[in-house]
């Protein structure tokens, strides 16, 4: 079993920047696979990127590439999302999950969620 806790989010304008922080009960937390996830009112869970177990492999959504990243404390049992440049169309709920069982850009893989963080990005 794996609980998950995400902080930082609130209100930034165009152009800002923001940390997120996940932070992981279990003593497996090194071993899962863990990724960042975000929701706007009205639309579908959307992948944001994905970090493997070690921290040696990172994915990025285009819509975030080049922008955002993703990096994970294993001692500390921590996962970050640190944005960079926010747009107002990065507004919405960002959630962590962990231990995925399938593709990981599909929401319904992951088995573990957090209640989620709201970000709001002001023109």
């Amino acid at each position: 079993q794996v609980q998950l806790v995400e902080s930082g989010g609130g209100l930034v304008q165009a152009g800002g920047s923001l940390r997120l922080s996940c932070a992981a009960s279990g003593r497996i937390f090194s071993t899962y696979r863990m990724a960042w996830f975000r929701q706007a009112p009205g639309k579908e869970r959307q992948f944001v990127g994905v970090i493997t177990a070690s921290g040696g492999t990172i994915r990025y959504a285009d819509s975030v590439k080049g922008r955002f990243a993703i990096s994970r404390d294993n001692v500390r049992n921590m996962v970050y999302l640190q944005m960079n440049s926010l747009k107002p169309e990065d507004t919405a709920v960002y959630y962590c999950a962990a231990n995925p069982t399938g593709r990981d850009s599909d929401p319904g893989s992951w088995g573990y969620w957090g209640q989620g963080t709201q970000v709001t990005v002001s023109s």
